[in-house]
């Protein structure tokens, strides 16, 4: 399984992102900032790994923004990142935010 907490670095210290009309839009709606997400890309925990998605492998990230937790999804292309979406997780589907919750 590749790295994709220093793909995610090396591409973030090169300023090699792009934030999908759809990431803006949620960002926009939660009052997410690009700094915010900077910073969610940076100290953020991998939390699942989706080798298979196209046309770009993609992650689901937790980070947190003055203390509130936020999932961010990010496509891992060859030569950029894709920030896909952002939000908070809900509590009755994931425990600690970092594992889904079975549902029955």
């Amino acid at each position: 399984m590749p790295d994709y907490s220093d793909r995610i670095k090396q591409l973030l210290s090169d300023d090699l992102f792009i934030i999908s009309m759809h990431a803006r839009v949620r960002m926009f709606e939660r009052n997410i900032s690009t700094d915010d997400l900077v910073i969610l890309l940076k100290k953020g925990e991998i939390i699942e790994e989706y080798p298979d998605d196209q046309p770009c492998p993609s992650v689901l990230m937790l980070g947190y923004i003055n203390n509130q937790p936020y999932h961010l999804v990010v496509g891992i292309c060859e030569d950029h990142l894709r920030i896909i979406t952002a939000y908070e997780p809900d509590e009755s589907h994931w425990i600690e935010y970092k594992i889904r919750r079975k549902i029955e």
